[in-house]
Parts: structure tokens; sequence; C-alpha cells
């Protein structure tokens, strides 16, 4: 139960959910139309037991629904009291800038943050994500910030657990010679792998705060050594070198 109370619990925790996929069979119980999001909307609070929703989050984009139609619906939900922000998850840079121009005609605040797949594997973002968001002043948030596992130390507990899985196994093989490289990098930060990850996450650019998914409390206060980790301009131009990335589009390859 997060409902305002005594305390105010509510008000110092953050909730945000999403809305996109399926939970019917017809047209309108699915992705972004002005219907499902004022029905997905209010299942959600009902859900999770509470009067209003932090930040909530078009899942993907919706080639099939306007921006005007999506931002009308945002606009109702925020009148009721319903939602407080209105995020994204996996835009492209061009959907942003989409999305907040739409917004910007509408007198409507737009967006405020991004949800998008980045890690030290998977850096396509820096080429247009990165630059839109913070551009428009959106804090993006990683999911998959370790890659899956890969860059958790996957190399230390291989034979065990989810990283033995068939796909992580096939991951592996794939960028072994990447991933040998930085867990020895790790090691001679005397860093655990998953904590380099999340520090340099917090170095790049626009980033607010990557998503971890802790099963335990100690893997929750074992996370927080990241904030702790300062990465210098040679710990991040080592990594630059095992996990090569890009500059800002169009300079990365017409430039």
């Amino acid at each position: 139960m997060v409902r305002s109370g005594r305390g105010g619990r509510r008000e110092r925790t953050v909730i945000a959910t999403k809305v996109y996929g399926d939970m019917g069979d017809w047209p309108n119980e699915r992705r972004l139309s002005a219907l499902n999001i004022r029905r997905a909307a209010d299942a959600s609070l009902k859900r999770l037991q509470t009067d209003y929703i932090d930040i909530y989050q078009a899942h993907h984009v919706d080639r099939l629904t306007p921006f005007d139609e999506f931002w009308e619906a945002m606009e109702v939900l925020r009148q009721q009291g319903k939602i407080i922000y209105v995020g994204s998850s996996n835009f492209a840079g061009w959907h942003l800038a989409k999305a907040q121009e739409t917004a910007a005609r509408r007198n409507f605040m737009g967006l405020v943050s991004e949800q998008t797949h980045y890690n030290l594997l998977t850096r396509a973002p820096e080429l247009e994500v990165l630059p839109a968001a913070e551009d428009y002043g959106l804090g993006v948030i990683p999911w998959s910030p370790l890659a899956g596992g890969l860059l958790g130390g996957v190399l230390r507990k291989i034979d065990k657990g989810r990283s033995a899985a068939e796909n992580m196994v096939k991951q592996l093989d794939r960028h072994r010679d990447k991933i040998e490289a930085y867990e020895k990098f790790c090691d001679e930060l005397n860093e655990d792998p998953a904590n380099v990850a999340l520090a340099w996450l917090l170095k790049q650019r626009a980033v607010a705060a990557p998503i971890i998914g802790p099963r335990t409390m100690e893997q929750l206060e074992g996370s927080l050594r990241a904030l702790e980790i300062d990465l210098d301009e040679a710990a991040l131009a080592r990594l630059d070198e095992i996990f090569p990335g890009h500059r800002t589009a169009p300079e990365d390859y017409a430039w």
C-alpha cells in the first residue's frame, strides 16, 4: 500500500510505470491510443494501490497514433491528478524531437525522461538518443546496464545460475575477448565489474540513473558502491578502447 498517509511515505516514493503492452484482444487494449492510455492508467493505479503515478512512460513508439492524440490523453490524466510527469522508453532520437515539438505546440511540458537500452556493450544511443535527450533536458534511464549479466563478472560465475543459460553462453562467446579484457581491467581497479559498469553509465551525458534489478538487499547495497567509484579520464579512455563507442551523429559517420 502506497497511498498518501502519515509520515509522507508516498511523497517520498517515486513510482514509474508504463503503458503500451497488450492488455486484451481489442484494438484499444494496447499501444498508445487515447482510450487505452486512459484505461491503462486507471488499471495501473488500481494495481499499484496509489492515487497518482509520478512518471507515466510510453513503453514504445506507436507509429499508428499521432503525437497530438498521445499528448491530449496525457494532458487529461495530468489535469485529473492521476499522473505528474510523462516519460518515454525505446524512442529514437527523432521520436524524442517530434514528441517534444508536438508538446510545445500544445503548451505542454512534454517528456521528462527516456528509458533506453544503453551499456558499455550497447552504445548506439550515443549517436542520436543521448544528444536529443540532453538538448531537450530529458533524463536518460538506461535499462539492461549490465548487458544481461555480461558486464557483471560473468567469467567468474559462468558455471552457475543465470550465467550458465544457453543464451548467456552464446553472448559470451560473441564478446569473449572484450569481456576478458574488461574483467582484467576491473581487477586492476580492484572493483567489481558490475559496479564499474554502473559507475561508467553515471559518467555519461544526460544519464540520470541506470535501472538495476537486485534480488536481495545485499545486492542492492553492493550496487551502491557504484556511486563511490570515480572513473578518471584514463579509466574512461581504457573502457572506450575495450568497448568502442560513438560520436554524435552525423560526425560519427559523415564528417
